[in-house]
């Protein structure tokens, strides 16, 4: 890359359009991807230079961020070349992300036919498979043979998002299979298309939330699946790599509400520093003023407390070992969550399991904690004479607490996968800020029956 760069530079400084351009048309269009990062400035410059084809593959994988500074800066002529070979579906996600005025003079760029297209992709719901189709696949009739859907192939093939998948419709559009393309070629040309149809349809609704479609993809092993309206009328085709996309949006998405963020809607470092600390901030304070519970816990327990201080060298120990485990626990179900393994119907198992496993982590360190004490009062007179009921008392502690916070971790994202809210919302932050003050509660009321305080 370092060396890309260094090239880059030094056509750029001599001015000689030509070497640039024939430069760039022999790298990956990942690698004109990366030189626009390392290079932003001549991001506009590049777009420009790039054959047509070349340019607007490298435009549709930049980030939104890089696409609309680019926009911003180039010429007319050139932004109506992108808007008009952009796929539909590219084209509708950059759509969504830009402001109504500039959205609204981007479309006048398009013919008439793709103007009405946009517009219509554009009013499905904002998260639907609707706006992540494309409209450009191909569809053939059950009763053509196999050399006239090759005829049509040739023909039509070029404009199609890919021909891996050949879609099978009647004369009212309706989707009635689909067919790989290999089953095409390897047959007789006079095959009928009816022969090949196994009616194993897999297909997506318009109106389905785009996340849960990364379940399909994955689960049926697909390069595309059709989209159809509630009359299985088909209307357009969602691609793997439009998928990827989204898993990949869904995935920074719930590791930036995991960490007790709200999302960001742009990279880390192209994000406003006001509009960051106002996604963090509230999330802080939320958990601020819970973790203030543990004051108030603590002043309910300040009288035994005071009789025997040495419970309070533990608490850190109680607090850390609690929310270490419910965020565990919570983090696994989220991720078994988000890749189906794992559904609001699984929560008596999801239960038992983290019962037993509750218990198991607990006892594991209620043991070490118990000897830990133990082999200290060789060394130090530390816990004082009644060593061993602090000992027990921790100990025990640990196993409740533990417990208590793999139940709340696993519990937390069902509960709100129930209510219909986002489970990643359980955040790890939340889910220890829960336990710690709970887990003050479990730790002082077994003291107080152990040590009759």
């Amino acid at each position: 890359m370092e060396e890309m760069v260094e090239q880059i530079e030094l056509l750029v400084e001599q001015h000689d359009d030509q070497q640039l351009q024939e430069y760039l048309n022999t790298l990956n269009i990942s690698d004109v991807e990366q030189l626009i990062d390392e290079l932003p400035e001549y991001g506009p410059r590049f777009i420009e230079t790039l054959s047509l084809n070349r340019a607007v593959n490298v435009f549709r994988i930049l980030d939104f961020p890089t696409q609309e500074r680019i926009i911003k800066r180039l010429p007319g002529y050139k932004i109506a070349e992108l808007m008009n070979e952009l796929p539909p579906d590219d084209r509708t996600a950059l759509f969504a992300e830009l402001h109504g005025d500039a959205v609204k003079n981007l479309i006048l760029h398009l013919p008439p036919d793709d103007r009405r297209q946009a517009l219509a992709l554009l009013g499905y719901p904002e998260d639907s498979v609707g706006r992540l189709m494309t409209p450009d696949y191909i569809a053939v009739k059950s009763h053509w043979d196999v050399e006239r859907v090759l005829a049509h192939i040739r023909r039509f093939g070029k404009d199609s998002e890919t021909i891996d998948v050949i879609y099978v419709i009647d004369d009212s559009g309706i989707l009635l299979d689909d067919i790989r393309i290999r089953e095409i070629l390897l047959v007789d040309p006079a095959t009928k298309v009816s022969e090949l149809m196994d009616s194993r349809l897999i297909g997506l609704n318009v109106n389905d939330p785009q996340e849960e479609v990364i379940n399909t993809f994955r689960m049926n092993n697909r390069v595309a699946l059709p989209v159809t309206d509630n009359e299985q009328i088909l209307l357009g085709i969602v691609t793997v790599d439009d998928i990827l996309w989204i898993a990949n949006e869904e995935y920074t998405e719930d590791i930036q509400k995991i960490g007790g963020t709200e999302a960001l809607d742009e990279p880390y470092l192209d994000i406003a520093l006001f509009r960051l600390v106002k996604k963090r901030v509230g999330w802080l304070i939320i958990l601020f003023l819970s973790e203030m519970l543990t004051a108030t816990a603590m002043g309910f327990f300040e009288a035994q407390i005071q009789k025997a201080v040495v419970l309070a060298l533990f608490i850190p120990l109680i607090i850390s070992s609690g929310g270490n485990s419910g965020s565990q626990a919570s983090t696994l179900i989220i991720q078994a969550m988000a890749l189906g393994e794992v559904t609001v119907a699984d929560w008596w198992r999801v239960m038992r399991r983290e019962i037993l496993s509750g218990l198991m982590l607990g006892g594991t360190l209620g043991i070490i904690g118990f000897f830990r004490i133990y082999a200290w009062t060789f060394f130090s007179n530390i816990y004082g004479p009644h060593w061993l009921l602090v000992a027990l008392t921790v100990g025990i502690a640990l196993v409740g607490i533990v417990l208590w916070g793999s139940l709340a971790g696993s519990m937390l994202p069902l509960l709100l996968k129930k209510a219909g809210l986002d489970p990643a919302t359980s955040s790890a932050p939340f889910v220890a800020t829960l336990v710690d003050v709970t887990g003050l509660i479990i730790y002082f009321s077994i003291a107080v029956l152990i040590m009759r305080i």
